[in-house]
């Protein structure tokens, strides 16, 4: 099958904002404001990325400003009472920070942010520098691809390539995502083969099939 998947730099923000490990706490918020973002991927002099500083990391400093939390508290919180009391990215930053590559597959990327429960990945380049950053809203632009695009290619990669003899025979039919397979195959078994590879077109939100067996 020859059709490619979309991959992280298709959807990813090119203009990536980024600070110092020396950047103090004032200078990250009001870059986070000025740019609107809610997290910033900090580079090292050679301007690899290191980690990535977000709201989550800033916020400490305004929850515990004006308390004094107890021992239980001190022990359950211990890592955001050190960021509350960090004033540079390097401190408040979490690191090393996980990252995604250009090439790497929306799927791949959606699984690493799952797993690790993060809402964004810096992207970087082999050499580690920032070449964008991608979100949970970039990779769900692929669902905004349009119906008749997704139907060409389930017709151009699966049912070509799973019924060439029967080709004319299996309607294609797409509605806000929804993939459609009607008509007759020559053999049933191949369906869930087919259902597999369908799922796997980008922008496809579910499937659907009324597929009889008989002569294609």
């Amino acid at each position: 099958m020859s059709g490619s998947p979309h991959i992280v730099s298709d959807v990813m923000t090119s203009d990536v904002a980024t600070v110092g490990l020396d950047a103090a706490f004032k200078d990250i918020v009001r870059l986070m404001q000025d740019r609107k973002v809610s997290a910033l991927p900090v580079v090292d002099g050679g301007g690899r990325v290191v980690g990535i500083v977000s709201e989550a990391d800033l916020l400490p400093k305004e929850e515990f400003r004006d308390s004094d939390p107890d021992r239980y508290t001190q022990l359950r919180r211990l890592s955001d009472l050190a960021k509350a009391g960090s004033v540079t990215a390097g401190e408040l930053m979490t690191s090393p920070a996980l990252t995604a590559e250009p090439g790497m597959t929306l799927a791949q990327a959606a699984r690493t942010m799952a797993r690790a429960k993060v809402k964004r990945l810096p992207v970087v380049d082999d050499t580690g520098r920032p070449t964008g950053i991608v979100s949970r809203a970039d990779l769900l632009k692929v669902f905004l691809r349009p119906d008749e695009d997704i139907a060409e290619e389930v017709r151009r990669e699966v049912v070509a390539y799973l019924f060439p003899t029967a080709a004319s025979a299996v309607r294609v039919e797409v509605g806000e995502g929804v993939v459609r397979l009607s008509g007759r195959v020559r053999d049933k078994s191949l369906v869930p083969v087919a259902a597999r590879l369908v799922r796997a077109v980008e922008g496809v939100v579910d499937i659907e099939f009324e597929l009889d067996e008989g002569r294609g």
